[in-house]
């Protein structure tokens, strides 16, 4: 039986998954990457050695799952995005394993950037893999990248991205773990944060920073600061913080449907996890696209599906 192996060691977690294509199937293992509490992530050097450490306990764990796994190819983030110069030394760690594996056993290896990945893993979890051979705008909201993305078909890398707006200063997913921490939440703090909000006993009207279809997100953690020192809940400054993510999305939203039209829209990355957020965007858009948690948070099975398609050509 085919299978295809992807790995994926992004600045949060470490990540290995099997796509059994035959089945249309993913067996995944992953592990986040251990942030001391107070702390806002990693440097790069604790994030290759934690990777090191980890990566063997994951596809040891596949092995068990899945037992003599028959590897067709095997693939790799080997990058944040497919753009020139984007580099981060913790996906080095993966891909060095990919091509030693590939080199023992003979079999291709592949590789592709970590947006990617999210992508094609919200696609499959969302059953819209037949999407890969049409246009669509993506959103991938996470710690490092709150991008609008037109993806169109393409031979060599799968996708085709063409940026479409982003944050122009901090990222949703740095609002949301900032805000966290600030409130005594541990690192990664989406699903905390989001526990929080769903009690909230107010309702704020927010109103979204944009520039030509672009965001800005620095003031959310201004005000959420401000809010604590003036003794607001924590309930309801969590609530403030996911309000602003969604309406901020919302907005690019239909700022790239006016430009592109109306394409399908998928929604990728951890922030695009949270409930409240979800909900909101698809009460606006009611054909949205999203996956599951499990496939929404830093995860290899994109990178493994990535491996098949290059792979059947």
């Amino acid at each position: 039986m085919p299978e295809f192996l992807g790995i994926d060691t992004s600045n949060y977690t470490t990540s290995a998954a099997v796509y059994i294509s035959e089945e249309n199937r993913i067996v995944q293992m992953k592990k986040l990457l251990p942030v001391k509490e107070g702390e806002l992530g990693l440097r790069q050097s604790d994030a290759v050695f934690h990777h090191t450490v980890q990566l063997p306990d994951m596809v040891e764990g596949l092995r068990e799952k899945c037992g003599n796994m028959g590897i067709s190819a095997v693939s790799a983030s080997s990058r944040p995005r497919n753009t020139e110069g984007s580099y981060m030394p913790c996906f080095l760690c993966g891909n060095g394993f990919a091509r030693s594996l590939a080199a023992v056993n003979g079999i291709p290896m592949y590789t592709t950037s970590h947006q990617v990945g999210h992508i094609l893993a919200a696609l499959y979890s969302a059953e819209r893999l037949d999407l890969v051979g049409e246009r669509f705008i993506a959103f991938h909201v996470s710690g490092g990248t709150t991008d609008c993305l037109l993806c169109e078909p393409d031979s060599e890398d799968i996708i085709k991205i063409t940026e479409a707006g982003t944050s122009l200063d901090l990222k949703a997913g740095q609002a949301v773990d900032r805000t966290g921490v600030m409130l005594g939440l541990k690192f990664p703090c989406g699903i905390e944060l989001e526990k929080l909000a769903v009690n909230a006993d107010k309702s704020f009207k927010v109103k979204p920073v944009l520039k030509d279809g672009n965001c800005c997100l620095s003031g959310v953690e201004n005000k959420c600061r401000d809010m604590l020192n003036k003794g607001e809940k924590p309930e309801n400054i969590a609530k403030f913080c996911l309000d602003t993510i969604a309406v901020t999305i919302i907005g690019m939203t239909e700022r790239a449907v006016e430009k592109y039209g109306e394409l399908p829209l998928v929604f990728a990355g951890g922030v695009m996890s949270d409930v409240l957020i979800r909900d909101r965007i698809i009460s606006r858009f009611h054909g949205a696209n999203f996956a599951a948690p499990e496939f929404s948070c830093d995860n290899a099975a994109g990178v493994a599906i990535f491996g098949y398609l290059k792979n059947k050509g």
